[in-house]
């Protein structure tokens, strides 16, 4: 989001505005950020997966208060139940009637955190207002809010303890994005504002501007070459040999669902109004594949054995597909307006 050519947050776009607030706070995790920002404009939903301390949590509270939105965190254990997730119904003695409260899931952000720690009925109900996006107690159904944004973390160094969420539970997040530790510099200044006072995060945008922002991402144009090219790459997971990958094929047992296309479009829409653009490129999708890709390919036995990640299979990909070249040309402006390009 630097293409409004000014260093002044007053004057930068809400959203730009926005980033500069959570990173007073947050440090080094720009990609984290972005990829939260992307999955609110189109509607989905963030698996995150790193090991503790890396800010995961205050990231997404950050962002709530810069667009004053209602936050919610779940710590996810092995005795938590659906109801505790989504609400139930309460018996009132006074008035003789049975009463709705509702859970923590009626937030704008929600923080699923170590979702792999909770059984698989518990999980199942929080992937359920993920899709739906409304809970269903008793005989009524109740709308989550919107905006409405699903963030579930992981720890990938402990297993016991643990339920791995299905593959066809985990194919329902539109991205999956890996936390690394922060460079030497980047943690020096985490401790010093750690350690010191840190400066309160100022609400930018409010939900129903957000709201807007959505239904502009939604309007970005995309050019078929741009959907060819999502389908190409989760084509080429589940058929290496297409695109001249034939080794690749023994380390794939199932490879990325249509779901991946349609996320893969969707999201780079989102990114491309990030960069300030009306129109999708194809280097939009390639920037966000594997975020989008590297949790629907399932990996073979063989791959395991060998100590492989889907991202290790999903790079070779990812360079044998070729990003198209999509021709600009310019466009007339509205009255008032100056001139811009997109593609033909």
């Amino acid at each position: 989001m630097d293409v409004h050519g000014t260093d002044d947050p007053q004057a930068q776009h809400p959203l730009e505005h926005t980033l500069y607030q959570v990173k007073k706070t947050i440090v080094g995790q720009d990609l984290l950020l972005e990829r939260m920002l992307v999955a609110l404009l189109s509607r989905g939903h963030l698996l995150v997966e790193g090991v503790p301390g890396l800010a995961k949590t205050m990231a997404i509270k950050t962002l709530a208060q810069a667009i004053g939105g209602e936050f919610q965190r779940i710590q996810f254990t092995p005795d938590l139940v659906p109801a505790d997730l989504t609400g139930t119904r309460i018996y009132n003695q006074r008035d003789g009637e049975f009463q709705v409260s509702l859970g923590p899931v009626f937030a704008n952000l929600l923080l699923a955190d170590e979702i792999n720690r909770a059984p698989a009925k518990v999980q199942s109900a929080l992937l359920e207002v993920m899709q739906e996006r409304q809970v269903t107690i008793g005989r009524e159904s109740y709308p989550a809010p919107d905006p409405f944004l699903v963030m579930a973390t992981q720890n990938p160094i402990e297993s016991e303890g643990t339920y791995a969420l299905p593959e066809a539970q985990v194919d329902r997040f539109m991205l999956k994005v890996l936390v690394g530790y922060p460079t030497p510099g980047e943690e020096f200044v985490v401790v010093e504002r750690m350690t010191g006072s840190l400066e309160a995060t100022q609400q930018v945008v409010t939900t129903e501007q957000l709201l807007q922002y959505q239904r502009e991402t939604d309007a970005v144009y995309v050019d078929p070459a741009v959907i060819q090219y999502a389908v190409q790459l989760a084509t080429a997971t589940r058929q290496p040999v297409s695109v001249g990958l034939p080794d690749l094929a023994r380390y794939v047992s199932f490879g990325a669902s249509p779901r991946a296309s349609i996320n893969l479009v969707r999201a780079a829409k989102a990114l491309a109004f990030l960069r300030g653009r009306d129109y999708a490129l194809p280097l939009d999708a390639r920037d966000l594949a594997l975020d989008v890709l590297r949790h629907r390919v399932v990996l073979s036995y063989e791959a395991l054995a060998d100590g492989l990640t889907p991202d290790d299979l999903l790079q070779p990909v990812l360079d044998a597909v070729a990003v198209p070249d999509i021709p600009l040309r310019e466009r007339a402006p509205a009255p008032g307006q100056p001139w811009t390009t997109r593609p033909r």
